[in-house]
């Protein structure tokens, strides 16, 4: 830390990137404490603190955690960063399967800016469709006065608010990758979760007790919050280690001579990343099991009047019960969830792989700059070799990701079982998703902050001495 504050006031540049980047994160945190005009902030806080332990309070809170947001907040950021990433997505698929998309891509900085400027398009339409979904929702649930419960104008007034502030948060995500450092957007998402480790501290230190074991009032006995940050500590490193790691392919270029002089046959190597996907896999995986818990809880709800009936039918009665039996498997996030969880994490990282990385590609790329692996015929054999290690390694890596996905259900059930309670928000943030997202978010930080330091002739941060 003390070699950080000697650097920043050394050096004037990386001290105006990170002064405007700390701005524009507390302008960001300013904006979740101005609530919408017409919604009960206090009714709505009751309600949040309800739902909080329940199947629906942690679907929410699991979509509110990658949109930098939280459960509940009506305020002019409510919507989070959340609808920008899924338009990103969106045309990130849509790139690799639609030819004038793929084009686009291509064309070098004109074809991004044209797709950045069809995603900011799309933001708008997805931030319109959220907001007033989330505006009938919560007039379904009373939190506004009576006399402002029409939706025109104004739940209308809302709901542009709530669009408004989503693009105010993708314009200050450009400006942070103009003029502060780092990943605008990532930093966002990064400092949404940590706005939310106070309250996860608040409930550990409220349940606390010295003893060996807890009781009804204090659960967090001694061993299990010694426990919890062992698991906090064990997960950052695993999380380092893993977003570090490479396959270091060796190579060699070919020899040339130039005169009198050989250049070239130094030996090099190619690095392929362990966890080539990133945090995208669990991102997709948790978003797409969102849809079944909200699809059967409709059909639930509209089939519970059949086992009821006695003169309904035996097709009825069986739909009914297979309704209601696979929401309570995902409601209460079992074997089941568990199961289909860690098979999309599994199907998304070799699908996002198949998307960014293209061994033909760097095998041509190889051969253009006259270098080659050793045993490995240029072309078509060096790019067959590429995948056939880039699917081995990327298995490794989704197995870690699924690891620290789970790791918040296996941890609550294993305490279960042992009698101890533990509040959700405790183990979504000492372990699992969200703590993946701040330590990768962190690593590229840091790395940014070293590449303008070594640029001028300073030791890195991450430089041993």
């Amino acid at each position: 830390m003390q070699k950080l504050i000697t650097i920043f006031f050394k050096v004037p540049e990386l001290q105006r990137k990170i002064l405007m980047t700390a701005m524009f994160l507390a302008i960001y945190r300013i904006g979740f404490y101005i609530p919408l005009p017409i919604v009960d902030q206090s009714a709505l806080a009751e309600w949040q603190e309800t739902i909080r332990q329940q199947a629906f309070g942690k679907v929410l809170g699991m979509a509110a955690m990658f949109g930098g947001t939280q459960i509940g907040m009506s305020t002019i950021f409510g919507l989070g960063i959340m609808p920008y990433i899924s338009a990103s997505i969106i045309f990130q698929l849509l790139g690799s399967v639609v030819p004038q998309l793929e084009a686009l891509m291509k064309e070098g900085e004109s074809g991004r800016k044209k797709i950045n400027e069809y995603t900011r398009y799309a933001t708008v339409v997805i931030c319109l469709g959220q907001s007033a979904m989330w505006i009938q929702f919560v007039q379904t649930l009373d939190f506004i006065p009576a006399g402002y419960k029409d939706f025109f104008p104004y739940g209308f007034i809302c709901m542009l608010i709530m669009t408004t502030g989503t693009i105010f948060l993708m314009w200050i995500g450009e400006q942070i990758d103009e003029y502060g450092i780092g990943n605008g957007i990532s930093l966002l998402i990064m400092a949404g979760i940590l706005a939310r480790a106070d309250d996860a501290m608040f409930y550990l230190a409220a349940g606390f007790t010295p003893r060996l074991t807890g009781d009804a009032e204090k659960p967090y006995s001694l061993i299990v919050t010694i426990l919890l940050f062992a698991l906090f500590i064990a997960v950052i490193v695993g999380v380092i280690a893993i977003t570090e790691s490479q396959r270091r392919i060796p190579t060699q270029s070919a020899k040339h001579v130039r005169g009198r002089r050989v250049y070239g046959g130094s030996r090099q190597y190619l690095p392929l990343k362990v966890n080539q996907a990133g945090v995208m896999p669990i991102i997709f995986a948790s978003s797409l099991l969102m849809f079944p818990f909200f699809i059967f809880k409709g059909l639930s709800s509209g089939t519970a009047g059949w086992l009821t009936d006695e003169d309904a039918a035996g097709w009825q009665v069986g739909i009914a019960r297979f309704c209601e039996s696979t929401l309570d498997a995902f409601q209460s996030q079992g074997y089941v969830y568990t199961v289909f969880y860690i098979a999309l994490i599994y199907f998304f990282c070799y699908f996002w792989t198949a998307i960014t990385f293209n061994p033909k590609d760097m095998a041509d790329n190889l051969k253009d700059y006259g270098s080659f692996i050793p045993g490995y015929r240029p072309g078509r054999r060096t790019a067959e070799y590429l995948e056939k290690v880039m699917l081995r390694i990327t298995y490794v890596g989704a197995a870690f990701l699924s690891l620290v996905a789970v790791i918040p259900s296996l941890v609550q059930a294993g305490l279960a079982q042992a009698g101890t309670s533990v509040d959700p928000l405790i183990t979504s943030f000492l372990g699992g998703t969200g703590l993946l997202i701040v330590v990768s978010v962190c690593l590229d930080l840091v790395q940014k902050i070293d590449s303008h330091l070594i640029m001028r002739n300073y030791s890195g941060l991450m430089t041993r001495r």
